[in-house]
């Protein structure tokens, strides 16, 4: 077999001329990494630009090798050593599976470290990543992990209401448990928390950004947006309908518009990073930035197995989930497939636009700390107006921009509590609440008891 040929067989490799016995740290810690990821290979006699220079004895390299990892290594990774003749010279591949019981350390000189792969590099774990391997050893998710949140202090209208519009049912309390977002003890799951009205976890967050032009300079607009999860989707998609063109085509009985973007696409898009995004990066958010000619999603944590989504075709992703309580809540909610084909209906919505090219399939990028997606606007874009008109708003009284920012806290509020925050009668509330729905910057979902409010 050629060299080549077997390194094209291994998901990563590192190569040592010789076994060093008095550092085995040098070489132990790519076998860490490559145990804690998707495992990978030691090459024994070759040189780091692929020189074969062979050894002497594999046989005493393979028994060094098996004592220092019992040694030093906690727990065992799973190991194969597999002797190679290339070129007419004996080298040895230490072939390291991916774990299943993560994290794996190197301990030695004092020291207890797990290394994860980070390119071609074996480097410490940080917090954050020592608390994903932990997880991923324990067979457990993020969002599956139980809170101190009671359940009794929060509640659910935004995800109640949700459900009964979209999956057309009535809701039922007892599907926060079976669906995983309440324990048996009554405390909130991970996931509990995301989708409770007053979420309290910090890191559920949305940036969104209205460019002028092609690049970050100027803003024209831009919010943020802290909470429930539903409503961090809806949010943004209203803000990406205020911040994109409509074209639109004279027909002998009327006009048909044409956006810039297929709203499929975008909505796809979104429930994507927040479904799949890392919470464990406590200062994370999702950022949902438009330019000129292109939208782009940016949220924390790449692939879940540790893979890169660009040297993938996207038909053929595994549909392995961060968070698959999530992921079912949302596919309870019709907003996304239980089967994982969220990136190809992207693509194909994106193609069924009118004046679609080539050149516009969206892009996913990914690194081993984000994940991006890129959708091209629609060059059919005649009739289009500009950015001026689709961005003027109508005025707003101080005080009714004041209840609307209330609502965006929090969309359970009622009149009561907004007269008492605001200093003034029910009457004006109810006076100012009826011109916001008139003039469709409001809507009521629900009923007044247990409805929320919805900024449009």
């Amino acid at each position: 077999m050629k060299f080549e040929d077997l390194l094209s067989e291994c998901t990563a490799y590192d190569f040592k001329v010789a076994l060093e016995e008095k550092k085995p740290k040098s070489w132990l810690k790519s076998v860490s990494a490559f145990a804690n990821g998707l495992g990978g290979s030691l090459f024994f006699g070759v040189d780091n630009d692929r020189t074969i220079k062979g050894l002497n004895d594999v046989q005493s390299v393979c028994e060094t090798i098996s004592s220092k990892i019992r040694d030093y290594m906690d727990p065992l990774p799973e190991v194969e050593m597999i002797p190679q003749r290339i070129n007419g010279l004996d080298i040895l591949q230490l072939k390291v599976n991916t774990g299943r019981y993560t994290p794996y350390y190197y301990v030695g000189d004092g020291q207890r470290i797990a290394f994860i792969r980070l390119g071609e590099e074996s480097v410490p774990a940080t917090a954050e990543q020592m608390l994903r391997l932990v997880l991923k050893g324990a067979n457990k998710t993020y969002d599956s992990l139980e809170t101190a949140y009671k359940a009794e202090d929060y509640s659910f209208n935004i995800l109640a209401n949700t459900f009964r519009t979209r999956a057309q049912q009535e809701w039922n309390k007892k599907y926060l448990i079976s669906f995983g977002l309440v324990t048996s003890t009554n405390t909130l799951t991970n996931a509990g928390a995301l989708f409770a009205d007053d979420c309290p976890l910090f890191q559920s967050r949305l940036y969104c950004t209205r460019w002028d032009g092609e690049t970050k300079g100027d803003a024209i607009n831009d919010a943020e947006y802290t909470g429930n999860v539903l409503l961090l989707l809806r949010e943004a998609m209203n803000f990406v309908k205020s911040n994109t063109r409509k074209g639109w085509e004279k027909l002998p009985d009327g006009r048909k518009n044409k956006p810039e973007y297929a709203e499929r696409a975008v909505l796809e898009a979104m429930v994507n990073h927040f479904i799949h995004r890392d919470y464990t990066v406590i200062g994370g958010e999702v950022h949902l930035d438009i330019y000129d000619n292109r939208l782009v999603v940016t949220s924390p944590g790449g692939m879940y197995n540790g893979t890169l989504i660009q040297e993938q075709d996207i038909a053929d992703v595994s549909s392995e989930r961060r968070n698959p309580i999530l992921a079912n809540v949302m596919a309870q909610l019709d907003y996304m497939e239980k089967r994982g084909s969220g990136l190809t209906r992207i693509c194909k919505e994106t193609e069924a636009l009118s004046g679609y090219k080539e050149e516009l399939k969206p892009v996913f990028k990914s690194t081993t700390t984000q994940f991006q997606t890129i959708i091209y606007a629609s060059h059919n874009r005649q009739n289009v107006g500009d950015m001026s008109e689709i961005m003027s708003e109508i005025k707003l009284t101080e005080r009714q921009q004041y209840i609307i920012s209330l609502i965006k806290n929090v969309p359970t509020i009622n009149v009561k509590q907004m007269s008492e925050i605001m200093s003034v009668n029910k009457r004006t509330v109810e006076r100012d609440l009826t011109h916001l729905k008139k003039i469709g910057k409001l809507i009521r979902e629900g009923s007044d008891k247990d409805g929320i409010w919805v900024v449009i």
